[in-house]
């Protein structure tokens, strides 16, 4: 169980998923501390190339986009005639800035703004609860 908090957005977007069931279902102290500290340890990788995988007590532990996406149960969906998931074609495009403002700002408030009044960036204040989150 989730317990209410000043992250309740967040909570409410993990229930919508039903991604509260994978992520809150550890029993008290069933979290190995050791082994997440071997997991971090190991982890390290100067050249940060795929696939992205980590020896943990002999086992590979696989946590690239297909292991995450499997874990948590949202499979990579390409439709027909495409050879990247939504995702990926997502973030090639260009988003627009008025349409990321009313996604992820709180009301009233958007971008800084550059020297030449471009979009530059947007400040942590002024996000929403789950755009931080």
């Amino acid at each position: 169980m989730i317990y209410n908090t000043k992250f309740d957005e967040f909570k409410n977007e993990l229930e919508r998923r039903n991604w509260h069931k994978e992520l809150t279902n550890f029993l008290d102290g069933s979290i190995d501390v050791a082994i997440v500290k071997e997991f971090y340890a190991n982890l390290y990788d100067p050249e940060d190339k795929p696939p992205k995988q980590v020896r943990v007590r002999g086992h590979l532990i696989k946590f690239d986009e297909d292991a995450l996406n499997t874990f948590l149960k949202m499979p990579v969906i390409i439709e027909e005639g495409e050879n990247l998931s939504a995702y990926s074609r997502f973030c090639r495009q260009r988003p627009d800035p008025l349409e990321l403002v009313a996604r992820l700002c709180i009301i009233g408030r958007g971008f800084k703004l550059n020297t030449y009044g471009l979009p530059l960036k947007i400040l942590w204040k002024n996000l929403t609860t789950l755009a931080q989150t």
